[in-house]
Order: structure tokens, then C-alpha cells, then sequence
């Protein structure tokens, strides 16, 4: 039978955890950071229109996004303006956000998606 690790074992562990989900973390941050970059860069005033909702957390979550990158966007809201709400219905959308990618549908947030597209 094995004896039980020794507490000097499991505080390497520890440590070596802690170590890769800080990294990580780090490295997602830096990811992001790097694509806000991007997309600032190639957004031009009037590429991105957001049709959102008053009540819609992925909007609030891409209207800091927008604001935090500094990417020149557009907003609407469904429930105050009826060409809003029309434009939403044309694009026959589940739900919001739908950002308007120079005249382009793209149904939620990402990022991504978004650098892709411009």
C-alpha cells in the first residue's frame, strides 16, 4: 500500500495550479486585448450597428466591450424605435444583440466573429 502525499507534495500542487489558471487567465486577457485592438483599428464609424434590448445582458456585455476598445458603434433599442424594432424583425433574429456588420446580420456577440467580418 502507498503511503499518502506529503504536504509538501500537495503544496507543489498547489502552487503549480494556481501557477497555469493565473497564466491562463492572463493569457485570455491578453487575447482579448489583442482583437479589441484589431477591431478598432478596422472599424470605421457607421460599420456597426447593435440592435439591442433594454433588457439583454450579452448587449450591456458588448456595449462595455465597444466603449472599453474604443470601436465606434452604433445603438438601437427594439422597444423605444420602430425602425429599430423592424430591422429586428427582418432579420428574423431569436433574440439580442444582432450587430449589423456593415449591412450583415451576425445574431449575439463575439469578438472574434466581429474582427473576422470587418
Amino acid at each position: 500500500m502507498s503511503s499518502p502525499p506529503s504536504r509538501r507534495s500537495l503544496i507543489t500542487l498547489a502552487a503549480l495550479v494556481l501557477a497555469a489558471s493565473g497564466a491562463s487567465s492572463w493569457w485570455a486577457a491578453h487575447r482579448q486585448q489583442q482583437v479589441g485592438s484589431q477591431v478598432a483599428k478596422l472599424a470605421k464609424a457607421g460599420d456597426i450597428r447593435m440592435l439591442s434590448s433594454q433588457t439583454c445582458g450579452i448587449c450591456t456585455t458588448a456595449r462595455l466591450w465597444f466603449n472599453e476598445h474604443r470601436v465606434p458603434f452604433a445603438e438601437c433599442f427594439i422597444e423605444t424605435d420602430a425602425a429599430c424594432a423592424a430591422d429586428f424583425a427582418a432579420t428574423r433574429s431569436p433574440g439580442t444583440p444582432v450587430l449589423l456588420v456593415r449591412g450583415v446580420a451576425q445574431v449575439g456577440f463575439s469578438p472574434e466573429r466581429l474582427r473576422d467580418s470587418l
